[in-house]
């Protein structure tokens, strides 16, 4: 079932683009961001959109396993491949986002990585994060997001509506990620705010990481703010 539904979302020739420049973008300081994101992880995690495989070279020991989950073929192939070379535990799985192949509140921490800004539906998305992290569990997201310039972020609507999802295999630009993710419920703790980008394919760009937290106590009636919107 994963797997005839991933194949909606394969994008086989920007997967290949996107990997070699991804491998460059460790080299321009990528690396120490995944390295921030990652540190300090422990128990059980799952990270949605895993693409290659490069978050898990930076998995502390302190993690006992990871569920990486992953829609396109291509991607899917070089992240089993990372996998076997990590020194934690590593399940590399087909999956969506919007529907990951795992239970209720079984994962200390959910890691978002470059990923939400390419997912169909990233309310979605995140309300799957929310089910599937425990209460008290973390959510560790690095995304790229819309600018808090405002002709920047004219610019960047102007570029989601016309061609920019068509050249980035989905991605869009102006997505307002720190926002859905307190909408989706999660409070975040911690958020650190910077530009980067990978001359010259990737043109600069604000991005986000941080740390965000489910509420240990349960939410009124079970309804996260997200569902309340959506119920509206």
């Amino acid at each position: 079932m994963f797997k005839r539904r991933c194949k909606a979302v394969s994008h086989p020739l920007y997967a290949r683009i996107y990997a070699s420049q991804s491998v460059k973008a460790e080299r321009h300081g990528l690396a120490e961001h995944r390295a921030r994101l990652l540190s300090g992880l422990s128990g059980r995690v799952i990270e949605v959109g895993a693409g290659n495989g490069l978050n898990f070279a930076h998995y502390p020991d302190t993690v006992t396993e990871v569920l990486a989950v992953e829609p396109e073929d291509y991607l899917r192939e070089r992240a089993v491949a990372a996998a076997a070379e990590a020194h934690v535990p590593i399940e590399v799985r087909a999956g969506l986002a919007e529907r990951l192949p795992a239970q209720d509140e079984c994962f200390d921490a959910g890691i978002a990585s470059l990923v939400l800004c390419s997912v169909r539906d990233p309310d979605k998305a995140l309300a799957e994060l929310f089910r599937v992290i425990r209460a008290g569990g973390e959510l560790r997201f690095h995304e790229h997001v819309r600018s808090e310039n405002s002709a920047i972020a004219r610019v960047q609507a102007g570029a989601d509506a016309v061609i920019w999802p068509r050249l980035g295999g989905g991605c869009h630009l102006s997505r307002e990620t720190g926002r859905l993710i307190e909408e989706a419920g999660f409070a975040i703790e911690s958020i650190d705010r910077f530009t980067f980008g990978i001359p010259p394919l990737d043109p600069p760009k604000p991005h986000i990481l941080g740390i965000a937290r489910r509420p240990a106590s349960p939410l009124v009636d079970n309804v996260t703010p997200q569902q309340a919107i959506s119920a509206a």
